[in-house]
Parts: structure tokens; sequence; C-alpha cells
């Protein structure tokens, strides 16, 4: 009856959940307080073609040590419309695995800034947004600066991390050599990590890869898709671009002289392209993961333009020939 039923109860016969899987969302409702996580993970399995022995849940208020197919969802602490992040491998991809060629080209961002591109970076117009950037948008300091080191500004998804690929572990799809990557990088450089995606998913891929709390270096602070400025260009309209000044602009340490950034997509660092290298986009994971060496070239060439006073008298575009050269302290050793 009615009057047996508590206010709690009545909620939690009303609540709706999001389960968000790629770049797809799932809304799954009917749930009781009876309902258990094999209760969820079936739902989810007839929404998503998913097996629950395939499913990891993230963005959950428990211990994944904790998380059984009989733990109740009351215990959870679920909220009406909660976002769920569903990490696995659909069946019909398992499938095709044994069928797919191992020599995949690399898919090319068919909306990225050419070479030739104008220069646009000293537009007032731009100049303008990034002032109001630097002005208003909050930074929230992880770990402080070290005094002397150059920056490192990293995006995320397909340079650190496959987004768009299926797996059942992040580990799977991380970029090989990541940490050993930030490992080295940081005795020398701060990092900063700026993608075009929001700070809530930034946080959830960092923590799912073991940046975020890794114990051989520290990340200073995360920029997301707020801190971008669109820009008008001749060729492609309105793009969202990541300026560097933004950072220089709140942060007097650091400069052009003293900052490189790596990103697959060039038009991001269109508004500061003498700062910008351009990396190999880390896609298909499944199979470039146990081939992809980008971030160990990248480390020697971090490595061999750590000592230099002035970055801007580089041509990052040439940074594979250059990482080959000797550096000062090998030079002094022959």
């Amino acid at each position: 009856m009615a009057n047996d039923v508590g206010d709690s109860d009545l909620d939690f016969l009303a609540l709706d959940l999001i389960i968000k899987f790629c770049k797809e969302e799932y809304k799954i409702s009917g749930f009781s307080s009876t309902d258990t996580v094999k209760d969820l993970k079936d739902a989810i399995y007839k929404n998503t073609g998913i097996q629950p022995s395939r499913q990891k849940l993230l963005g959950l208020k428990i211990k994944p040590s904790d998380l059984t197919d009989d733990t109740p969802l009351s215990a959870l602490k679920l909220r009406s419309n909660m976002k769920i992040i569903l990490m696995g491998t659909k069946e019909k991809e398992i499938e095709k695995l044994s069928e797919s060629p191992t020599d995949v080209p690399e898919i090319i961002n068919d909306f990225d800034i050419e070479e030739e591109e104008i220069a646009i970076e000293n537009r007032e117009e731009f100049l303008a947004k990034i002032e109001r950037r630097i002005k208003t948008y909050p930074i929230n300091i992880l770990n402080e600066h070290r005094d002397g080191k150059k920056l490192l500004v990293l995006d995320i998804d397909y340079t650190l991390f496959d987004h768009r690929s299926t797996a059942e572990q992040a580990s799977e799809l991380m970029r090989p050599y990541l940490h050993e990557f930030l490992t080295e990088a940081y005795k020398k450089y701060d990092i900063v990590i700026w993608s075009a995606t929001g700070m809530k998913w930034i946080e959830t891929k960092l923590n799912l890869l073991g940046v975020s709390s890794h114990r051989d270096y520290k990340i200073c602070f995360y920029l997301d898709c707020d801190a971008m400025i669109s820009v008008l260009t001749p060729k492609y309209g309105a793009i969202e671009v990541k300026p560097l000044r933004v950072i220089w602009g709140k942060f007097s340490y650091w400069s052009e002289k003293n900052t490189i950034m790596f990103d697959d997509i060039r038009r991001n660092f269109i508004m500061n392209p003498q700062s910008g290298l351009r990396i190999k986009a880390f896609r298909d994971s499944r199979v470039n993961r146990f081939t992809d060496t980008e971030l160990i070239k990248l480390s020697e060439y971090l490595n061999a333009i750590a000592e230099m006073e002035d970055f801007t008298v580089l041509d990052h575009t040439h940074w594979r020939e250059y990482r080959k050269k000797p550096t000062a302290e090998q030079k002094r050793r022959t």
C-alpha cells in the first residue's frame, strides 16, 4: 500500500539512469529498490549488446572490489539521471576481431589545418577572447610549478588515449609507454593536460589511466573545452582552438620560449603554431598498442631540446630528425 512505502523508496522507483558508452548514451529506467547490480547489467546488455561479464561500470560511489552482482542498487547511492560510464566490448565486435585486417591505415582527420593556413594568431578580436579567458577561466592547481622547468602541454584523445575503440580494460586503450614517457618528461618539464572535452571526462579518463595518482610524476592542472576559443579561418570557417596565451597570461614563468604542446590535430594550436607539435594519432588500439612507439620518440625529442633557452627558434615539424642529434651532454662525453 502507498502508506507502507517511504519517500526514499518512491524516489528510487522513479529512478532513471544514463549509460554512457563511447559517444552513445542509453537511458534505462524501471528499477526498483530490490534490484541488484546483476539486474542493471542485464538491462545494459539488452540496450548495448555488451555481455554482463564484459561490462565495467565506472563513476559509482563504491569500491570496485565491493561491487558484486548481488550488490543492491540501493547501496550505490544512485541519483535520477545519473550518468554511469560503461567500458566493454560488444559481442559483434569480438566476432569481427578474427576477421579484422592488421594493416588498417591511419584515419586522416578531414578537418585539419594545412601547413599553409594563413596566420591569425595576432588578430585583435581573437586576442580579446584570450584576454577574457585569462580573466575569467578558473584553474584548479593540482601541483605547483617547479622553478626552472619548461612546460609540456598534452592533449588526451588520440594523443594519450584511444577514446573511440572499445575494450574491457582502460590499459588496452592507453598509448604504449605512457607512464614511462610522463615520468621521463617530468624530470625537465612541468606537465599540463588540455582536452577539448569537459572537466568531468578529463578527470575520469586520467583516473582510469592512473595518470592523476602516479607516484613518479605530477600534473600541474587540467584545462577543458571552456578554456578554448572560437576563431574564424578563411578556409574552414569557425573552429575551436587551444590558445597557449591563456596559460602564459595566467602564469608569468611560462611563455612561448619554454612551452611545447603535443596534439594530434594541428588546428588546436593555430593561435600558437610555433609552439605546437602535431603527433601521430593513436587509433585502433587493439592492433596498434603492440607496435606504437611514438611516445618513446617524443621523449627523445623533449630531452634533446630541454636545455635550449628559446623554443621559438625550433621548427617542430622536423622533430623526428632533430631528436637524433646528440645532446650537449653526449657531445661532452665524446
